[in-house]
């Protein structure tokens, strides 16, 4: 099975890492922004409701990286 994805496409983790920052790479940031602020901010609604050990898990992981 193939390697699945959290937040960043493999693209947008290509264009963030890049040296030049393009147009594509402000379209990205755009993306990513807008995916944090709608899809994520949902899901963790969900997760607070629904599975709150899971939450707990994803919010360990970010604090241990940040």
């Amino acid at each position: 099975m193939g390697r699945r994805r959290a937040l960043l496409t493999d693209t947008e983790r290509e264009l963030l890492e890049a040296e030049e920052k393009s147009d594509r790479y402000y379209q990205a940031v755009s993306r990513i922004r807008r995916k944090i602020d709608e899809e994520l901010s949902e899901d963790l609604a969900i997760l607070h409701e629904h599975h709150p050990e899971l939450l707990d898990e994803l919010l360990e992981v970010v604090e241990e990286k940040s």
